[in-house]
């Protein structure tokens, strides 16, 4: 640390001269380099020299970052051929750009690139002699000498290196455009106001796999991270977007050693054994990978999905026979897979320095060909080569060995590269056309070719947009970051024990439509035997009918489902509410959707309903039976003898008392409401006032035939007993009149006897009303059954005053029975309770008057004379 330290503090040294750019004597002043570094690199001269930094070598051997007095050269071992095409790509691009005349005329771009050693002081050094330049004395003159420092750096690939150099960097706004660094916190434009990358960020990195979660319905994974910057920032995005943005959650999350620990990786290893997430996320380097995979074969953990971050999606020393059944079927995300026409002809064309002439910086291709012919150089540049090699001739042809070097069909991080040196190269010939006085600095100026500065590049570079040959829109949004789009890759097994890895799909960011995934599943390899993809859920998810419930003190991907209460639903899988259903809806068996209540009311089409109806046309029949033999035998004595026009009266009033009680079978509905209970109270008081007349009658003719009592029978002449007849109904008419205007009975829905079904009836609208409505037939009724009574005793020859008190009798004990069972009686049964003391008054009225007179008039002709209903005997 304090050795990083150190190079902070001298970096600050190194840029003391650069800070006084801002006013303009620095242009007839120089600057005088402090220390300088001597480093593995490579560079070309040019109008305007853009610097690289590249992991060319791996596995320092200790170096020495101190500052001393004498350059020192890092030693460094296994050289990197893809390091070393990153390079030569970032040649190629600006080669081609110099041959363009329509991009940068009359300009030319040169380079400064060097080798990081995958080592953070390595590669701060870089970045240090980049912008400060290697001459002892720098003059920014229009004839300065030697080589200037650069506008504009490519680099770095790792996003700790790149951090550390980023924050010196944007300190004076060189612009850094990375190629490879994918820390999303590079996103702060507050602590890195220069940096730009042709790499998506890994905020876009984790979006995307959330989108692949949610695609495949694992809501419950598990994920491993390296122990740097890369690793935590990661997490730090799964543990916040996860949720919300793909409905998942993490088992687990572990860090892997930077370094092999045995004892670490057997414990995460175990972690992921005993977990029931069957899918997991690593977020690391391919040597991270190799170190964990060690565990996983010595535990044999299969059955496992596993899903690669960019930095091992690609990484061949994983994909062998020996892990694939393993690894086989991972899905990972991938740079972008671009073409850049005519670069493996350029490689072709590179040739060793014989000389090692260090001015054009070529040792790097020197080792390059050392490496790949398996020769040397002699002498040897000290440090880079071992002894006992055969002499390189520099003759070699590349084409005779196999090498990756010239693989370019699968260009993803060079295709990044490639962009990077455009971007910068379409920033500086934006610059470069400003028109003078019309330029975006202060007074309008414009930047000059021979007094650029950094700082003026970056504005340009942030507002650049250009197409690539092979179709790619390069912008940056205000953050730095380029237009995300990765490759999603599947690592296949083949049959021959062969693997490849295979392009499946794609996901990119649109403004319009956000994240956009595009998956072809027919070619996805799954290392199942299933070859389907795998389940990975904490709890399963909840159907139609149930609801979420989290489970106390674990992730919200566990839950239990509990079924919906009554008269709720749920109607989506996984839903954390029932919704109630509307007031006429009652939930289905399943509670996943709301079906119409059942109604409820006296239907003709229920037993109860067809034998109420039944029997009410019944007791009509038997009423115009009856009426039909009065008719008939209207001149017999029996029928002459109980005042037959009130008979006749009384019978049509029991045929409109038997019909009134179909108006309460069916559904409810207003006009029957209303008419209902007016009918059957007009319909009964004129029944019963017919039988009150006839038992006054009775009475009248009691007395008038005793002395002095002919006067009686002038008060029940026929026009009395009708004018008392028709008074008496019209008080219950005017009854029923004030009722209907005043409180008119209503259909209603009632919901309060069952929850689960409506019933149908008709509310009353004014108890009032209908209790003096049943009351005015009450007190009729008890006038004629007192009557009645005190008329029992009377001559033979008056003894329907007996019928009449016994079906009085009859009539009041069904209605005081009918009180409290109407009443007590809930929804449609208490139309059939009111129906019934109808239909029972009514045939109890029908049988107790009528039935003795046509039993003698049907089947005792004998009776039916005069003598006999006066009492002496039967006629002979």
């Amino acid at each position: 640390m304090r050795t990083f330290l150190d190079t902070r503090l001298l970096s600050l040294m190194l840029f003391s001269c650069f800070n006084s750019d801002v006013s303009s004597s620095l242009y007839s002043s120089s600057c005088q380099l402090q220390k300088q570094f001597d480093l593995n690199g490579m560079n070309k001269p040019g109008d305007v020299i853009l610097g690289g930094i590249f992991k060319l070598h791996f596995f320092p051997a200790n170096p020495d970052l101190s500052f001393t007095s004498e350059p020192q050269q890092p030693t460094c071992y296994s050289f990197s051929v893809v390091g070393f095409r990153l390079a030569q790509t970032m040649t190629f691009a600006i080669d081609e750009i110099n041959r363009n005349s329509n991009l940068l005329p009359n300009v030319t771009l040169g380079y400064s690139l060097y080798d990081n050693c995958v080592q953070l002081g390595i590669s701060f050094r870089a970045a240090l002699t980049l912008v400060s330049g290697q001459e002892e004395q720098v003059t920014l003159e229009e004839n300065c000498v030697g080589t200037p420092p650069v506008l504009g750096i490519v680099g770095d690939s790792s996003s700790t290196r790149t951090i550390a150099i980023s924050t010196v960097l944007g300190s004076y706004r060189v612009p850094l455009v990375s190629y490879f660094a994918t820390c999303s916190c590079l996103s702060d434009r507050q602590k890195f106001p220069s940096f730009f990358r042709t790499i998506p960020s890994d905020a876009f990195q984790v979006n995307a796999m959330i989108q692949i979660l949610k695609h495949f319905g694992w809501t419950w994974a598990g994920l491993l991270i390296s122990d740097n910057d890369y690793g935590f920032h990661t997490a730090r995005s799964f543990h916040s977007d996860l949720g919300p943005a793909g409905g998942g959650c993490l088992a687990y999350t572990e860090i892997l050693p930077r370094v092999y620990n045995p004892d670490e990786l057997r414990r995460i290893v175990d972690v992921m054994r005993k977990s029931t997430a069957r899918v997991v996320i690593v977020f690391a380097h391919e040597s991270h990978m190799i170190n964990l995979m060690k565990e996983v074969v010595r535990q044999n953990v299969t059955g496992l999905q596993w899903m690669a971050s960019e930095g091992w999606t690609s990484a061949d020393v994983l994909q062998t026979p020996y892990l694939m059944p393993y690894l086989g079927g991972t899905l990972g995300i991938a740079i972008h897979r671009g073409e850049i026409p005519g670069l493996r002809d350029f490689m072709l064309q590179i040739r060793p320095d014989l000389h090692h002439n260090k001015t054009h910086g070529n040792s790097m291709v020197n080792q390059f060909w050392e490496h790949t012919f398996q020769c040397r150089f002699a002498p040897p540049p000290a440090g880079w080569v071992e002894a006992g090699r055969e002499l390189c001739t520099g003759q070699e042809v590349i084409e005779n060995v196999e090498t990756e070097f010239l693989d370019v069909s699968n260009l993803r991080p060079e295709y990044n590269v490639y962009k990077a040196v455009y971007a910068l190269a379409y920033a500086l010939d934006d610059m470069l056309q400003c028109e003078p006085g019309r330029g975006p600095f202060s007074n309008n100026t414009c930047a000059h070719l021979q007094r650029m500065e950094p700082w003026q590049l970056m504005h340009y570079l942030e507002k650049v947009n250009f197409t690539t040959t092979f179709g790619d829109r390069v912008s940056f949004d205000e953050n730095g970051d380029a237009l995300p789009v990765y490759d999603i890759m599947n690592w296949v097994w083949l049959p021959d024990g062969t693997t490849k890895v295979q392009r499946v799909g794609e996901i990119k960011m649109s403004a319009f439509k956000g994240e956009e995934l595009t998956l072809d599943e027919d070619k996805i390899f799954w290392n199942f035997e299933s070859k389907q993809p795998p389940q990975s859920v904490c709890s399963e998810s909840c159907p139609p009918g149930t609801r979420m419930a989290r489970k106390k003190g674990e992730p919200e991907c566990c839950f239990d489902c509990v079924p919906c209460s009554e008269g709720k639903i749920s109607n989506t899988t996984n839903s954390m509410e029932c919704t109630s259903c509307p007031e006429d809806f009652w939930t289905s068996p399943q509670r996943d959707h709301c079906v119409p209540k059942k109604t409820e009311f006296l239907s003709y089409n229920e037993p109860l309903g067809i034998c109420l109806t039944t029997t009410s046309l019944l007791g009509t029949f038997i009423c115009v039976v009856v009426l039909g033999i009065f008719i008939h035998h209207h001149s017999t004595p029996i029928v002459r003898a109980n005042n037959s026009e009130l008979s006749f009266l009384l019978l049509v009033s029991l045929k409109f008392c038997f019909l009134c009680s179909l108006l309460f079978i069916g559904r409810p509905r207003l006009w029957t409401c209303q008419i209902r209970h007016a009918a059957f109270g007009v319909s009964f008081v004129l029944c019963v006032s017919c039988i009150l007349v006839k038992t006054m009658v009775v009475l009248a003719v009691f007395r008038a035939s005793k002395p002095g009592g002919e006067s009686s029978l002038k008060w029940f002449g026929a026009v009395q007993q009708r004018g008392t007849v028709l008074i008496l109904t019209s008080v219950q008419a005017a009854i029923c009149t004030a009722w209907l205007v005043s409180a008119s009975p209503m259909p209603h829905k009632n919901t309060q006897y069952h929850i689960d079904k409506i019933v149908y009836e008709c509310v009353v609208g004014s108890t009032v009303g209908f209790a003096v409505l049943l009351g005015y037939i009450g007190l009729l009724a008890v006038l004629s059954c007192l009557l009645a009574f005190l008329a029992r005793n009377l001559p033979d020859s008056f003894n329907e005053a007996k019928l009449i008190t016994f079906s009085m009798l009859i009539f009041c004990a069904v209605w005081v029975a009918f009180v409290p069972a109407y009443i007590s009686s809930p929804g449609n049964y208490a139309d059939a309770v009111e129906v019934f003391a109808i239909l029972a008054s009514s045939f109890g009225l029908l049988m107790a008057l009528f039935g003795p007179k046509c039993y003698i008039i049907l089947l005792r002709p004998e009776r039916n004379t005069k003598k006999a209903i006066m009492g002496r005997g039967t006629d002979t």
